[in-house]
Formats: C-alpha cells, structure tokens, sequence
C-alpha cells in the first residue's frame, strides 16, 4: 500500500513456469498488497508454481491472447479492491523492483498511468534488445508521438502501472485482443485526458523470456500505425470510433466470466507461529475491509490460494497462443 491505496501486481502469463519464482521475489509485499497471475492455457506448471508461492490466480482454458490476458487481469484487480494496478510480465524481462517507484508516481497524484521505459538510458541495446526491435521501436515511437500529440520515449513496453480511474473510465473492452492492445490503451488514456509518465526501466532478453518474432512484430507495427491514424482521424472529426468514445464497452460494464475452483495438488505451507490472529502480518483485506489470512479467505481457511478456472463458455475464440514481448 502507498499513500493508503491498494497496489495490486498483475501478472498475464504464458508458460512462465522457469521464471514466475524469480520475478514474484523481487516483488516488494510491503508495497504490493495483492499478486494476481492470470495464466493464458500455458502448457508448463505456471499454475502450480504460482499456487506454491501464495498467489491468487485465474486460468483460462482457451488462449485468449495477450490483450485478452489483460483485460482479464484488470477486471480482476477492480474486483478485487485495487486502487492502483501494476502490471509487470512473468518472465523476469523487466525489473519488479520498480513496482514501488512506479506505484507511487500514480498515487502522487501527478499521473495516472506510467510505464516503465526501456528506451530511457542506455538499458535496451545494453540489455540485449535486437537492433532491429530497437529501431522500430524509435521509428513507431516517432510517428506515434506525431500523430497522438504526445512526446513518450516509448510506446511498447510492457511494464505499466494504472489509476483505478484510468481503469474504469476508458472503454478497455474495445479494443484487440492481441498484442496491439498495448497501444490502444495509451491511446485511449489520452484521448480521455490522463497524464502518463514514464521512469527508466532496465530491460533483460535471455532465451526464457518470451518474444514475439519477426511476423508478428510486423502485424503489431501495422496495427500500432493504424491506432495512431484513427486517434488522429477522430480528432479531426473525420471519423468516430467506439474504442474513443466514452459510450464504449469498459471493464465495469461487463460481468466477469463464470469460474471454478481448480483442484490444484499444493505443497501445504506451514502455520507461522504468532500468526493465528486474523489482524497478524500474514493478512489482508478483503473488499468488504474484513482480515484474511494471505490467500485464504474471510471465513478462515488457510488452506492456501485459491486458483480459478474460467468457464469454457466465457472463453474467447482466438486460439493464437499468447507470447509476451
């Protein structure tokens, strides 16, 4: 918590099983007061291995993609009672240690969104960025900055934090459900009128961190053009859009898809003495402001966190398995 607002980490995974434990240490639990990992179908153990270190987690049956993956993250952290959402991926690319920096520049008050840049500093090319997604992150950058009347170092990381404002005001449900779904929401948030910052944000690409390769990173630069025109076409009143307007679909609009507990086998943590007490250090609290203990649940089991499954029915069409850059 900061400045006496919930932070919540959400984290939209695909097969992150190597790396979740790793970047879940870094994040710091005194400022983070809820985890949530939201698993994309991976075909590793994610699950099991966020269910052993205490995170609540939703898992989708189908692969919705990565947009897709975010947009359930988001309403859940809503739901879940948070003030301010970061989002940082499951595969230690970018730095969890930023998540307090990051969370405090929104409850300044100063910004409701700011993303963690790779292209501020030298950390990029330093960090093992090709040049080629180098130099196309500075062209997008360029146009984009042009087109949406902006000045950004970056469009493209995927290390944000969110204003629950931020969250609940703009139309999220409008937009892809692809990996274009990260420039669509800046777009929007400024559209809407919100400030965005930006904080220097060391970058790693090692082989377990997830990329996306040459074929779709041409499809995201198409559509990342194509955001940039219709945010300048709308302003110029050419053309209107749902995903601009204020009458668009938002995460509050919709009901969250329809779950089940998933019977997730799990090493059984042991009961920390001095603990008992539901107002101990090992609790937090639920929306209504009652004390649970940390992944259990306000009526007192401790049995540990609670893994959902969302119902086939809810899930979405697309089958494009979601990679995160």
């Amino acid at each position: 918590m900061i400045g006496g607002n919930r932070v919540c980490v959400v984290m939209p995974a695909y097969n992150a099983g190597r790396t979740l434990a790793q970047t879940v240490a870094e994040i710091d639990r005194s400022v983070a007061d809820d985890v949530i990992v939201v698993d994309d179908a991976s075909h590793d153990d994610t699950i099991a291995v966020a269910h052993r270190l205490g995170l609540h987690c939703v898992v989708h049956p189908r692969n919705r993609g990565y947009g897709g993956n975010q947009k359930t993250c988001y309403r859940e952290a809503l739901a879940r009672g948070a003030d301010i959402v970061v989002m940082v991926h499951p595969d230690y690319q970018y730095s969890p240690r930023l998540i307090p920096a990051m969370a405090a520049m929104v409850a300044s008050g100063h910004f409701d969104c700011v993303l963690g840049s790779r292209i501020l500093g030298v950390w990029a090319l330093a960090g093992g960025m090709p040049l080629w997604k180098y130099l196309s992150n500075r062209f997008l950058t360029a146009v984009e900055n042009l087109l949406l009347g902006y000045k950004l170092a970056e469009y493209h990381t995927g290390y944000r934090a969110f204003s629950r404002k931020f969250l609940e005001t703009i139309p999220v449900e409008e937009n892809s459900d692809d990996f274009v779904f990260d420039n669509q929401i800046l777009a929007q948030g400024l559209w809407f009128g919100f400030d965005i910052g930006e904080i220097t944000c060391p970058a790693r690409y090692f082989p377990e961190a997830s990329s996306i390769g040459l074929g779709r990173s041409i499809r995201y630069g198409l559509g990342v053009l194509g955001t940039g025109v219709e945010f300048r076409l709308a302003r110029m009143r050419l053309i209107s859009t749902q995903r601009l307007s204020p009458g668009g679909k938002r995460l509050v609009d919709t009901e969250p898809p329809a779950r089940a507990l998933v019977p997730i086998p799990a090493h059984p943590r042991p009961r920390r003495r001095g603990t008992g007490s539901s107002s101990g250090p090992g609790s937090t609290r639920d929306r209504t402001g009652r004390r649970t203990a940390a992944g259990g649940s306000a009526s007192g089991d401790r049995r540990g966190p609670a893994c959902h499954r969302d119902s086939p029915a809810a899930a979405s069409r697309s089958t494009a398995r979601t990679r995160l850059r």
